[in-house]
């Protein structure tokens, strides 16, 4: 599967795309930094482009993007929450499935724990990625791997949960339905 991560900021947005299959080493196809102009309304012209671009050309299958949080400044959330938006309709022209995922998902599917630092994602990041070095953007390529990462723990629960669940006839039997 391929994922199209989108890591918005006020002022830049990364852009990465993660090749993952069962039993598949993980595989960067393509990252880079989307820097826009100071007025919002063109920086999200550009942002917008840009992952349009990005869906044309690496055709993803799924889109991850960052959920935001409001404890932080109110100008960082709401310059996030813009550039994330715009990854909404492009996903929904292609109709494609838009997963989001807060900061500490992120940092819990690439490391093992939510209170990671940027420098450890970054680490955590290229290793998964056989990399030489963290990359830049790190945090849009950690969104794209979060869903390739969680995917296999779903199904897992997904699987004991259907399991555990007893079968029609059975659970008739014990609501005293069938004789």
């Amino acid at each position: 599967m391929r994922v199209l991560g989108v890591g918005p900021g006020l002022t830049r947005c990364g852009l990465g795309v993660v090749d993952g299959a069962p039993g598949r080493p993980l595989a960067v196809a393509a990252v880079r930094v989307r820097r826009g102009a100071k007025d919002a309304g063109h920086r999200l012209l550009l942002i917008e482009r840009g992952i349009e671009r990005w869906l044309e050309e690496y055709r993803p299958a799924a889109v991850a993007g960052e959920r935001v949080f409001g404890r932080c400044h109110v100008r960082t959330v709401t310059g996030t929450a813009q550039a994330s938006a715009v990854a909404m309709p492009c996903a929904a022209r292609r109709g494609l499935p838009v997963a989001w995922h807060t900061p500490s998902e992120v940092k819990a599917a690439v490391t093992g724990g939510g209170g990671a630092g940027k420098a450890q994602v970054g680490a955590r990041v290229a290793r998964l990625l056989r990399l030489d070095a963290p990359p830049e953007p790190a945090d849009a390529l950690a969104l794209a791997l979060c869903p390739l990462r969680r995917a296999p723990a779903l199904d897992r629960l997904r699987r004991t949960h259907a399991a555990a669940r007893p079968a029609p006839a059975l659970a008739r039997l014990r609501k005293g339905t069938i004789r």
